[in-house]
C-alpha cells in the first residue's frame, strides 16, 4: 500500500513540474525572411548609400490578418473616424476586390458611397520615369467620372525627373495624366503651413501653396514598399506626398530641420503619421482612399530603377481611414505566399510604427472589418 502511494505522489510530481514547463503559446508573429532587397538606385543618385542600409527595429504588434468579412480585431474605433464608415463593433471598414481593372476601380469607389463636390484634387503620384506608377488606363474611368478634377502633386527634394515644377508637368504629360485631367503640381507658388496636433515631432506641416484650392480629396495610392519608410501607402501619399519639397525635407528629419538622410528612423516614420493627420484634420472629413496593390515592388514610385515585384498582384482596397487601409494591405502582404521580400524591406526599415503612431495620436485605427465586393 505504501509503495503504491509512493508511486502516485512520484507520478503526479513528475506530471506537475512538466506542466509547470510548458510555455504558454507564443503570440503569432510576421513571418522573418533573409531575402536581400536592392540597393538604393542610381536615379535618385542624391540619397546617400546609407539611406538604403538594413534597420535593426522590430515590428512592435503582431499583425492581424485578414480573413472572411465578418473578421475584426477588438480595438476601439478612434472618434474621429466617419460614423457611415464604421460600425458599433470592429473598427472601420475597408472595401476590397481581388480584380484590377478601370471597372473593379470605379466599383470599389462607388463602394464607399461618397459624394465628393466642389472643387475635386484626385492625389496621386506622377512616379519617376521607369517606376511602376498607376497607368492611366487603368486610372482613367474614375478619374473622369469625377466632375472637372484636377490630380494634384507636389515637387521631389530629393532629385529626379521631378525636382522643379516644369520638370515635373513633362513627367504628368508623358506619363498620361494630362490627357484624363487637369493637373496642378501644388507647390509651384510656395508652401503653405498646416499646424499639426498631438504630434511627437512636428509642430507644424508645410504642404504645396495651392493644397487649400480643393474642397475633397480622393487620394489614390499605389501600395507598395519603400527605401526609407519600408512601405508606402494612404499615409504615405498624404503625408510627404502632399508636402511641399519644403515639406518633404521637414518630415524625413523628423521636424528637426537637419539632414534628411541618417537621421532618427523613428522620427522620420512618426512624422509621416503627424504630417498626415494635419492634412485630415485640415479637411474634416472631405477626403477618401483607395489602395492598388499591383506591381509590389520593394521600392517605391519615387524610384526610377525599381526591383521587379517578386510577388502576384492582390488587388484594391478602399476606406474612409487611412490607417485601417495601410494596415489591412500590410496585412494582406504578410499573408501572401509570395511576399518574403516585401515583408523584409518593412520589417528592416520598422515601418510597422508609422501605423503604430497614426494610431496613437489619433489618425485612424488599425483594427478593421474587411469586406469583400466581389460577391
Amino acid at each position: 500500500m505504501k509503495k503504491r502511494l509512493l508511486s502516485f505522489l512520484l507520478t503526479a510530481l513528475l506530471t506537475a513540474g512538466s506542466l509547470a514547463g510548458c510555455a504558454a503559446p507564443a503570440e503569432s508573429v510576421p513571418p522573418s525572411t533573409s531575402t536581400q532587397v536592392s540597393s538604393q538606385p542610381e536615379a535618385v543618385s542624391s540619397i546617400p548609400s546609407g539611406a538604403s542600409e538594413e534597420f535593426s527595429q522590430e515590428p512592435s504588434s503582431s499583425v492581424f490578418t485578414p480573413g472572411s468579412s465578418s473578421e475584426a480585431v477588438s480595438q476601439d474605433t478612434p472618434s474621429s473616424a466617419p460614423e457611415e464608415d464604421t460600425q458599433n463593433t470592429g473598427g472601420p471598414i475597408v472595401y476590397m476586390t481581388s480584380e484590377i481593372t478601370p471597372e473593379s476601380l470605379v466599383a470599389i469607389y462607388e463602394a464607399l458611397g461618397a459624394s465628393p463636390s466642389g472643387n475635386i484634387a484626385v492625389k496621386l503620384s506622377t512616379g519617376e520615369l521607369g517606376s511602376n506608377y498607376l497607368r492611366t488606363d487603368l486610372i482613367g474611368d474614375l478619374v473622369r467620372s469625377f466632375d472637372s478634377p484636377t490630380i494634384v502633386e507636389c515637387n521631389t527634394a530629393y532629385g529626379g525627373s521631378r525636382a522643379n515644377t516644369a520638370m515635373h508637368y513633362q513627367v504628368a504629360e508623358d506619363h498620361g495624366y494630362t490627357a484624363i485631367a487637369k493637373v496642378d503640381i501644388m507647390d509651384e507658388n510656395g508652401s503653405m503651413t498646416l499646424p499639426v496636433a498631438g504630434g511627437d515631432n512636428l509642430k507644424e506641416n508645410y504642404v504645396g501653396a495651392n493644397f487649400a484650392n480643393y474642397d475633397y480629396y480622393v487620394v489614390l495610392s499605389h501600395f507598395k514598399g519603400h527605401t526609407m519608410a519600408g512601405f508606402g501607402g494612404a499615409i504615405k501619399n498624404i503625408s510627404i506626398g502632399i508636402a511641399s519639397s519644403q515639406g518633404k525635407g521637414h518630415i524625413h528629419s523628423g521636424g528637426t530641420g537637419g539632414s534628411m538622410w541618417g537621421g532618427d528612423q523613428d522620427a522620420f516614420l512618426e512624422s509621416m503619421a503627424e504630417a498626415g493627420k494635419s492634412v485630415v484634420d485640415y479637411l474634416d472629413g472631405n477626403i477618401l482612399y483607395i489602395n492598388v496593390m499591383n506591381r509590389l515592388s520593394v521600392d517605391c514610385d519615387c524610384d526610377g530603377n525599381p526591383s521587379e515585384p517578386d510577388m502576384h498582384d492582390i488587388g484594391i482596397l478602399a476606406s474612409y481611414d487611412p490607417v485601417a487601409l495601410d494596415q489591412a494591405c500590410v496585412d494582406l502582404v504578410y499573408s501572401a505566399p509570395d511576399g518574403q521580400s516585401l515583408i523584409q524591406r518593412m520589417e528592416s526599415r520598422n515601418g510597422i510604427h508609422t501605423l503604430e503612431q497614426a494610431e496613437k495620436i489619433g489618425l485612424g485605427s488599425r483594427s478593421y472589418q474587411l469586406v469583400n465586393i466581389d460577391g
